[in-house]
């Protein structure tokens, strides 16, 4: 039988407006998903100060003091900051909170206002803020939303030395730096933080102020706010202010029944790599070393091979009156990803939706590449592809009479100083990348169906001989399998 708070969540869900939601970020936390979060901080003592930012109707402060209450924590005494900034919500949160209030043991204040003015108050020590002192929990379901460069959340943020793009990564790096040296958090977030140039000094703030103790990753996409018909990889992470980094468990469960629940443990090296400037946060999901960790012939940077990539530099929207339909006098072949398949390179296409050439003049010379052999890969996929990483190639034979090649924005291509590769090459590096191991590395860091030149770059790689001779057999085998391609990356030697 449902809970009254999850029969009220159930409610305010199937009767807000998803415009609402989308205005405020906010999506509330199934009771499952709850209870599970508040499972994972480690047992304590004492007195607890738990925050809860973003707090909706309770659902979070109600599955930790269940905990407390059924004797799972020993705490004398429990102090809870709810914050809310949805007065709607207040009433029923009130009602979560009394749920639990016995005697002395348990005080409770609920807060209407922002959270980050409110914590960058506190932690800027404004004389008119209020003090929120140090928590020793902290339990999160933050709003995801992006924030303006200009906003006054931005400029609030940057006030304590944080910089980032999205209300979720905002509300974890302050409620962590609330948190008392051993604080503990577990939040549900979007795992697009992993990786990424934008959401690089959130990583460097948590990763200098805090050990991960463990990541849960759900496998379904669209399972942990599956009432919200919220499509978004979601994690749970732990967090533990001020430890100093160790191993780190990994756990993985289908959907939010948390039915299947596994986990294995791994070396913090395994998820933050020592070498990676970028500080990617990888999520292995299995025990085992992937086959590119193991293997002595994948360890080159593109730096080493002497190669590139780049997004590609046509956008189309700002050249829209020098685009053309169909390819004509003083135009040049303009590549989307609608001309990529799993057969080959189309072009053109008559019909298309997007346009096949780019009228070739002073304002769109400077972004064009000279017709050559190039690896391409699409930066998005969708959901339902095998493979996140979908590369191909670019034959000039099919462009013959052309001396110039556009690349449009949703793609990323390799070359070699802006010019085109050694057909060999050019070869080898997509059937490397289209390899199962590849893409599993790539799903590790990677939680959304982007694919960033930055993440491109950051991939190890097979020597320049090795693709080239991946390259020759890949000529001679024009339509490989997925088990030929593996089975070639296994032969590669350094």
């Amino acid at each position: 039988m449902l809970s009254v708070v999850e029969q009220h969540r159930l409610h305010i869900s199937r009767n807000t407006e998803a415009a609402k939601k989308s205005r405020l970020g906010q999506f509330l936390t199934p009771e499952s998903t709850a209870r599970f979060m508040a499972s994972l901080f480690p047992e304590a003592g004492g007195q607890g100060r738990l925050l809860d930012a973003g707090a909706g109707i309770g659902s979070l402060c109600a599955a930790f003091l269940a905990r407390w209450r059924s004797g799972g924590f020993q705490f004398q005494q429990v102090d809870v900051d709810a914050f809310e900034i949805d007065p709607t919500l207040h009433a029923c949160l009130a009602q979560t909170l009394g749920k639990f209030a016995r005697g002395e043991t348990l005080t409770t204040r609920i807060h209407g206002e922002d959270f980050i003015h409110a914590a960058v108050d506190s932690l800027s020590g404004n004389l008119f803020g209020e003090r929120l002192g140090h928590y020793t929990h902290a339990i999160l379901n933050p709003p995801y939303k992006k924030i303006n460069s200009r906003s006054a959340h931005r400029l609030a943020l940057r006030a304590v030395g944080i910089e980032t793009v999205n209300l979720y990564s905002a509300f974890v790096a302050l409620a962590l730096a609330q948190l008392a040296p051993g604080g503990q958090m577990v939040a549900i977030i979007p795992r697009s933080f992993c990786n990424g140039p934008y959401y690089r000094p959130f990583r460097d703030f948590i990763l200098a102020r805090a050990a991960i103790r463990q990541i849960h990753l759900f496998e379904s996409r669209n399972q942990a706010f599956k009432d919200d018909e919220v499509l978004q990889e979601n994690i749970i992470i732990r967090l533990e202010r001020a430890g100093q980094p160790g191993p780190v468990t990994v756990s993985t469960s289908t959907d939010d029944s948390f039915s299947d629940l596994a986990d294995h443990l791994h070396p913090f090296e395994r998820i933050v790599f020592p070498e990676d400037p970028e500080r990617f946060i990888h999520v292995p999901t299995s025990p085992d070393p992937n086959t590119l960790e193991l293997s002595a012939a994948v360890r080159y940077t593109l730096a080493d091979l002497g190669l590139q990539v780049s997004t590609g530099p046509v956008v189309d929207f700002r050249l829209k009156d020098h685009l053309r339909d169909l390819p004509g006098p003083d135009s040049v072949p303009l590549l989307y990803p609608g001309h990529f398949s799993e057969t080959g390179l189309v072009w053109p296409i008559p019909g298309m939706k997007k346009p096949n050439a780019l009228q070739r003049n002073d304002a769109t010379e400077k972004w064009l590449y000279p017709n050559g052999f190039y690896c391409v890969v699409r930066r998005f996929s969708s959901k339902e592809e095998r493979r996140r990483i979908v590369a191909s190639v670019v034959d000039p034979a099919l462009f013959a009479g052309q001396s110039w090649l556009g690349f449009e924005n949703h793609l990323n291509l390799f070359h070699e100083r802006k010019r085109g590769l050694p057909e060999s090459l050019a070869r080898g590096l997509a059937a490397y990348l289209n390899t199962t191991a590849v893409d599993e590395h790539f799903r590790r860091f990677n939680g959304h169906t982007q694919v960033n030149a930055t993440d491109l770059k950051l991939i190890k790689y097979p020597s320049r001989a090795a693709l080239i001779a991946l390259g020759q057999w890949a000529g001679e085998n024009p339509a490989p399998t997925q088990a030929m391609l593996d089975e070639q990356l296994g032969k590669l030697t350094p």
